[in-house]
């Protein structure tokens, strides 16, 4: 009965061993490339056999169309008569007698039946001749032979071969064209020929069967050769492998147990001279070094997490005092200051009132306005440090609508007016797209509030700030092109960070990283582009269309 502690011992015995997988996947390639090299070379050898049967009917061939030749240049053979040459078609004289024996004169066609009779019935082979124009219906061209015939005649090929089963037998059928000559006429100048003229051609068949049976045994001899190369083969590699791999790793398996459960020190080194030795010895120094570590790990790390537990304390307790000053200063300064800034703002207007009476009052004014700008200043400041601070804790607000980016921008461009009236700052808007966008309507108009602020502190009189709507159906881009000095390309990154400004215009150094937190905050993103070389910055935003959720 099996127990349940030992299942783990069953299971590690089901786990198919490197022996196997090696020899698995060895056997199985070795396979692949004998059944490969077996396929292409019983295709070889095949061809061959069938190459040398071509050549054999070629040679065939010629030997008749010779002794067809012979007959004809010596007009013709006198043999004595067979009762069975019967066919006055084909006797082109009258029998001669000589010495009282009678004698018939055969012409070519007749000697090439009696051979083609011989031949067949040795066996060997069988030939005729065959045309389209008959004189003898008994050469009635087949299909195979009239199609050669005919493609012959055309000039289309000089030779047609086929493998035919005729009966139970296999036959290599070969056929070639037989020309008229000069001495072919007497005979066929009837029937329309002219000399070098196909009169027809020459069929031969080969009996296969005992190339057929050289084919298989070849086959056979080879497939036991391939099996037999293959056992050898994977003997002599396990062979190999147990005493060169499976002896040393059952070894180094043994010594890494050991070690795992009773750390044992004395580990000795497995001398092969290899790879497994330079493991072995990797393995050794490994483990004494693991035991010397050992023993401090525990100290160690027990200090490094009291340290860790100390300082995450400690940067804790920091973030909530710099969060807590921060929030409470920012909301402190902000009563007074925009107090101070009304104040000034009321003081001014009255001024304004009486600005003709005396010279003091008009200088009174004067420093009254740079109170009053200063004052401002110090409200847009705290504004931008509560929303940086907002931003930084993950405490920033997102309403997402749906509205008209264009509209947007129109309004921001209006509400500068005032100022680029003075430097004769003119606005280019291009928009090829579609400007609708869910995102936070407030959001993106600070954002371009801020964006375009920096590009009118930042450009010269009489120059232009182009602002570019473009996208897809996913995304829309917005940039705001200056014609100022530029940004250098090394300070690209750094336009983001607090309390970066660019020039001598005074500026918070806050907006472009405020800039950057509402549009990452709409999983968005903010990039500056241009150089120093008075070419202008171009500063680009891209946001999806769908919200931060797409």
């Amino acid at each position: 009965m099996l127990k349940l502690k030992d299942l783990p011992e069953k299971l590690r015995r089901l786990r198919i061993s490197l022996t196997l997988k090696f020899l698995a996947s060895t056997v199985i390639v070795l396979a692949l490339t004998m059944v490969i090299s077996f396929y292409f070379l019983t295709k070889k050898h095949e061809a061959l056999i069938f190459k040398q049967l071509h050549n054999q009917a070629r040679s065939l061939f010629k030997q008749i169309i010779l002794t067809e030749k012979w007959i004809f240049d010596h007009k013709g053979v006198y043999v004595l008569p067979q009762s069975e040459i019967n066919r006055p078609s084909l006797i082109e004289k009258e029998p001669k007698t000589v010495e009282d024996n009678k004698y018939i004169d055969h012409n070519p066609a007749i000697i090439i039946k009696g051979l083609s009779e011989y031949a067949e019935k040795e066996g060997l082979y069988w030939f005729r001749t065959t045309s389209l124009k008959l004189k003898n219906p008994e050469n009635k061209p087949d299909d195979f032979e009239r199609a050669a015939l005919i493609s012959f005649e055309r000039g289309l090929i000089k030779e047609s071969t086929k493998t035919e089963k005729i009966g139970k037998n296999y036959f290599f059928r070969y056929i070639a064209p037989l020309y008229i000559e000069q001495s072919c006429l007497e005979c066929h100048v009837s029937q329309g020929y002219k000399k070098g003229d196909v009169r027809g051609g020459l069929s031969i068949g080969l009996p296969m069967d005992s190339s057929f049976t050289m084919i298989k045994n070849e086959e056979r001899v080879l497939m036991v050769t391939l099996i037999t190369a293959i056992i050898t083969l994977m003997l002599i590699l396990y062979l190999m492998m147990k005493k060169l791999v499976l002896s040393p790793i059952r070894k180094l398996t043994s010594y890494v147990k050991g070690f795992s459960i009773e750390s044992k020190t004395d580990i000795p080194l497995i001398r092969t001279g290899d790879e497994l030795e330079d493991l072995s010895r990797s393995f050794v120094i490994m483990s004494k070094s693991l035991i010397e570590y050992h023993t401090h790990l525990e100290d160690m790390v027990h200090a490094a997490t009291k340290d860790l537990e100390n300082t995450n304390e400690r940067l804790i307790a920091m973030n909530e005092r710099k969060s807590d000053f921060v929030a409470k200063v920012s909301h402190e300064l902000r009563t007074p200051l925009t107090s101070i800034k009304g104040a000034m703002d009321y003081l001014s207007a009255k001024f304004s009132m009486h600005s003709d009476t005396n010279y003091d009052t008009k200088e009174l004014i004067t420093f009254f306005n740079v109170i009053k700008n200063n004052s401002e200043r110090l409200v847009r400041m705290v504004n931008d440090t509560l929303d940086l601070e907002r931003i930084e804790l993950g405490a920033f607000d997102i309403h997402f609508s749906n509205f008209d980016i264009l509209n947007v921008i129109k309004d921001v461009i209006t509400g500068f007016q005032s100022i680029t009236s003075k430097n004769k700052i003119t606005f280019g808007l291009i928009s090829d797209t579609g400007t609708e966008i869910l995102a936070d309507e407030d959001r993106i108009r600070q954002v371009m509030i801020n964006l375009i602020s920096n590009a009118i502190k930042v450009s010269p009189h009489e120059s232009e700030i182009q602002i570019t709507i473009s996208g897809s159906v996913h995304e829309l881009t917005v940039s705001v092109k200056d014609q100022g000095n530029g940004i250098p390309a090394e300070d690209h990154e750094k336009v983001f960070d607090k309390f970066y400004t660019r020039g001598t215009k005074n500026g918070s150094g806050l907006g472009l990283a405020i800039c950057r937190g509402i549009i990452e905050a709409h999983n968005g993103e903010i990039r500056v582009s241009g150089k120093d070389n008075g070419s202008g910055c171009t500063l680009t935003f891209t946001l999806p269309r769908a919200g931060k959720d797409i």
